[in-house]
């Protein structure tokens, strides 16, 4: 799959490449970043050379793992990242971060909303799931803000640091956007406990 780039109202949404490894290097040294996500930890330079100039690339070409960078358009500074993982033909999986400087402007929120309809529209995918550790907070912020449904608890469901740890499990259907789906949709009938 040739890489993507999306626009947003106020950012560039872009795969990040070889000139961006030093700005991917300095945000992920955010300890908040490390604690709440599955990049190594210590993260070094290496690891965001490997990302830059080897992950993000081979993701794209295979259409497995689509990565974009969040840069702000007047001089490309990198806000936050965004990763789409294919889970199956019809269900991938959202994961992102925001760096520290740009935290609380809605900007991570806004381009999750944007890649999720981009997803929906030209991957035709079915499902947009998202997951987090029980407690990232902030993301669960996120997800919701975009439209997710925060659909319950995943008991042991994500390894991190070698730990693991429950996990938060949302999701974002077509239907929620008023999209269609490319199979028809029967929701289960309402509880009545």
């Amino acid at each position: 799959m040739d890489p993507v780039t999306l626009t947003t109202p106020r950012l560039l949404l872009r795969p990040p490449g070889p000139q961006d490894t030093d700005a991917v290097y300095k945000a992920a040294q955010d300890p908040e970043i490390q604690r709440w996500t599955t990049i190594p930890s210590p993260y070094l330079p290496e690891h965001a050379q490997a990302f830059t100039q080897q992950m993000v690339p081979d993701g794209w070409a295979d259409g497995t793992m689509l990565d974009w960078g969040l840069f702000l358009p007047e001089g490309e500074e990198l806000v936050g990242m965004i990763g789409l993982y294919m889970r199956s033909l019809s269900t991938a999986e959202i994961g992102f971060w925001g760096t520290k400087e740009h935290r609380g402007k809605g900007y991570v929120t806004e381009a999750v909303a944007t890649i999720s309809r981009w997803a929906f529209a030209e991957l035709s995918v079915d499902r947009v799931e998202w997951r987090a550790e029980v407690g990232n907070a902030p993301s669960r912020a996120v997800a919701e803000r975009a439209g997710f449904v925060v659909e319950g608890t995943l008991r042991s469901a994500m390894i991190h640091q070698g730990v693991r740890r429950d996990a938060w499990v949302g999701a974002l259907l077509p239907s929620d956007l008023g999209l269609p789906s490319t199979a028809p949709y029967l929701p289960a009938p309402a509880s009545h406990d």
